[in-house]
């Protein structure tokens, strides 16, 4: 499809976009820094500004009939030129307004989370950061231009993961969620080698279109799958996905913007983004339908044991991205998609309702909270159960369009048993997220909350209840919570619309499964009927059954021991084996090559230099021996 050029005024609008959030970083963390009430300004209203002109982007544009795309070129060598731009089509627009967005509340609610924080502004500065490199990765023209910002991206996950450095453990998760991001990365770097070296074109457009004579189907399958080792690391799929939940050491805030609506989706987005070009093969599909499918269902049973509020959400996170992996790999572009999209505006507000319960109880673990009477917290406590019910896949709200369109596509597949374990993880969510609202609203003794404790997990208070910084900080807070929850109710009902821009008004082939609605909502009721029975009837004790299978609970409560898999992995395979092979290679071809090289130097120059001895007689004598030598040989001769 050939993409046609921006007008005037998308041009102006698309140019603030890209760069007023890196005019708000530079701004802050280079002059405005000192003064706080101005670097929120700045970072505020460069956050608005793109917000805005996404929206507007996006229904005046809304009949589009071609990309529009505007490109200068960045590199060039030999017949292969990389551009450096911006792409607007339905799934890059729509994209970009769920980071505008998701940013934008985010920061209004940090304005009340954060009030007493004194590194305040530099965390506005890294805020600004990550919405620069996310909006241009979302917008990118070429796949270069994405990788690019993508690790801006990972940069900036980094920065904020481990804000509080003062934290040993949020120093760590900075970290470990840097190295394991890393590692994916190698194999989305080595893809992208692979399409230069074979295709020879880097544009989106371009790959999309691929030709089965210039890249061979195994080709297009071994570079698809290398670029999914980056969609594993970003989006936290199995095996690289225990960094995740660490990474909730940060700001709660941080946890809603990079950790559940916008960065861990970027994986997603790019399997998205590259559907033509995945849709060429089948076993790159199959391959990632097999990850997501291992990744829902390990991370379902993981958010089972969690008392953490962060952790629960996080594992439910890498659950639902695997649930978006599993309809784009059953051939579900729309249904991945559209998970997506209802998954940044729940999730967001799930991490955002549990900021305001850790910021003012003090604590991150959930039965804490309900003691301290977590339910007097009226408008968290609405919007934690719509959001929940929304994860849950309850009618009516947008997680369950949503997740009925991924169910779709999974049951379109011949095979079955991707849509039996779509329906088991259903259950889990259901059970898992109940679990926690069942705690919250029904506790089963209420003691005076006095703040200030932690009897589970790390917290991210600042010491103070959340009417410690006054009326514009409690609602500074809550504003976000009714705007997302609004999205929560209403965007589900939008799905016929939204597919219809996503397809480009093309018509598609449509699959209806009456007995699949059906049969998901028992599903869901199944396991939430469980999570009542356990959880919150009167007579319920509130452990749960896997309380009663120590082994399974501690297996896990330990993530499937993946990490103590990796630390072994590490220890003896990559030190152990590899590092010691590389250190000997390193000490004794490399070093000792060069050691025995110059002791040769030295040796061959000192056995010359008797060639300059000044002496007569050691010179007549060297004389006499060359000419015996000669002798000797052409006697023998």
């Amino acid at each position: 499809m050939t993409p046609q050029a921006p007008t005037q005024c998308q041009f102006w609008l698309m140019t603030l976009t890209m760069w007023l959030p890196l005019v708000s970083f530079l701004l802050i963390f280079i002059l405005t820094r000192p003064v706080r009430k101005l670097s929120l300004g700045i970072s505020l209203i460069c956050s608005a500004v793109p917000l805005v002109s996404a929206y507007y982007l996006l229904f005046s544009n809304w009949h589009l009939t071609a990309p529009i795309a505007f490109q200068i070129n960045w590199m060039a060598g030999g017949d292969t030129s990389v551009g450096l731009g911006f792409m607007l089509d339905p799934l890059s627009l729509l994209m970009l307004c769920i980071v505008t967005t998701i940013s934008f509340l985010v920061q209004v609610y940090s304005l009340g989370y954060m009030a007493e924080d004194e590194g305040i502004t530099k965390y506005y500065s890294f805020l600004s950061l990550f919405a620069w490199s996310m909006i241009n990765l979302v917008i990118a023209v070429g796949l270069m231009q994405l990788y690019v910002f993508w690790e801006l991206v990972g940069l900036s996950s980094y920065l904020l993961i481990g804000f509080w450095h003062h934290k040993f453990s949020a120093s760590q998760a900075g970290k470990k969620a840097f190295v394991m991001t890393r590692l994916g990365d190698l194999g989305f770097f080595l893809g992208i080698i692979l399409i230069v070296l074979h295709f020879g074109d880097l544009s989106i457009l371009g790959i999309n279109h691929v030709s089965v004579a210039k890249m061979s189907p195994g080709l297009v399958t071994l570079s698809a799958v290398l670029i999914f080792c980056g969609v594993a690391g970003k989006s936290a799929q199995f095996p690289l996905m225990t960094w995740l939940p660490d990474a909730m050491e940060g700001p709660t805030p941080v946890s809603a913007l990079l950790h559940s609506a916008t960065m861990v989706a970027a994986g997603v987005y790019l399997v998205s983004r590259l559907f033509p070009f995945y849709h060429t093969s089948p076993d790159a599909l199959a391959v990632a339908l097999a990850i997501g499918t291992i990744t829902m269902l390990l991370a379902s049973t993981m958010a089972m044991v969690a008392r953490d509020i962060k952790q629960v959400w996080a594992y439910s996170t890498v659950s639902q991205l695997g649930f978006m992996i599993m309809g784009l790999g059953a051939g579900g572009y729309f249904a991945g998609v559209f998970h997506l999209t209802t998954h940044a505006a729940f999730k967001a507000l799930l991490f955002l309702c549990s900021g305001v319960f850790i910021h003012h109880f003090g604590t991150n673990d959930f039965f804490d909270m309900a003691k301290g009477n977590a339910r007097s917290l009226k408008i968290p406590m609405v919007t934690v159960t719509i959001a929940g019910a929304a994860l849950s896949g309850v009618i009516p709200m947008a997680g369950f369009f949503s997740k009925e369109a991924v169910m779709g596509a999974l049951a379109d597949l011949p095979n079955k048993i991707w849509l039996i374990a779509g329906l088991l993880g259903a259950v889990m969510t259901a059970y898992y997220t109940f679990r926690l609202l069942f705690v919250m609203w029904l506790p089963r003794t209420l003691e005076v909350h006095h703040g200030g404790h932690d009897s589970h997990g790390a917290h991210d208070s600042h010491g103070g209840h959340g009417q410690g910084h006054g009326e514009f900080g409690y609602w500074a807070m809550c504003i976000p919570l009714v705007i997302l929850a609004t999205f929560t109710v209403i965007l589900g009902f939008f799905g016929g619309s939204l597919d219809e821009f996503l397809r480009w008004h093309k018509p598609a082939h449509e699959s209806h499964h009456g007995w699949l609605l059906w049969t998901s909502i028992v599903v869901v009721a199944a396991g939430i009927l469980g999570a009542w029975y356990e959880f919150g009837r009167k007579a319920a004790d509130q452990t749960g059954f896997l309380s009663k299978i120590k082994p399974v609970e501690a297996l896990f409560a330990n993530r499937w021991y993946l990490d103590h898999f990796l630390r072994w992995f590490l220890d003896y395979v990559i030190y152990g084996l590899f590092s010691r092979l590389f250190t000997l290679n390193d000490r004794r071809v490399v070093d000792g090559g060069i050691d025995g090289l110059c002791r040769g130097v030295i040796g061959g120059g000192w056995l010359l230099s008797y060639l300059q001895n000044p002496r007569l007689q050691s010179n007549l004598l060297l004389m006499v021996l060359g000419v015996a030598v000669m002798g000797l040989y052409f006697m023998l001769v």
